[in-house]
């Protein structure tokens, strides 16, 4: 089994759209975390706060700048996640579509490295 994360991606417009029926769909949602919850894969689930609340920490300069929201110029902001743990990505795939997304709406299916997985000293290149 491997674990695998559903990233929600959306847009100032799906957000909008979602908000406007919020009822529905967290009645559809809390149904999909029910179906995956009794299938034995959901691991986790979480949504994110508003996106105006957060801040960004960068690291382009000399020193890390913090900047409050919200993000100029942003098309996508990730809204919460699902974590799988699954036989294949082809399963958290066919679980991401069942998700009651709204038109617009993006899900990142990513699968979740293992510790050994993780590169370690010179052989990261910089990457995390």
């Amino acid at each position: 089994m491997s674990k695998y994360m559903l990233i929600m991606r959306g847009t100032d417009e799906t957000n909008a759209a979602m908000m406007a029926n919020i009822d529905e769909a967290m009645a559809a949602t809390g149904r999909f975390i029910e179906e995956m919850m009794e299938a034995g894969v959901l691991v986790a689930a979480e949504g994110l706060d508003d996106p105006g609340r957060g801040v960004v920490v960068d690291f382009s300069g000399e020193a890390p700048v913090v900047t409050d929201g919200p993000y100029g110029e942003t098309r996508e902001l990730f809204g919460g996640y699902f974590l799988l743990d699954v036989a294949t990505q082809q399963e958290a795939v066919e679980w991401a579509k069942r998700f009651p997304a709204g038109r617009g709406s993006k899900i990142e299916v990513r699968r979740v490295a293992e510790p050994d997985e993780v590169p370690h000293g010179s052989e990261s290149n910089g990457q995390i």
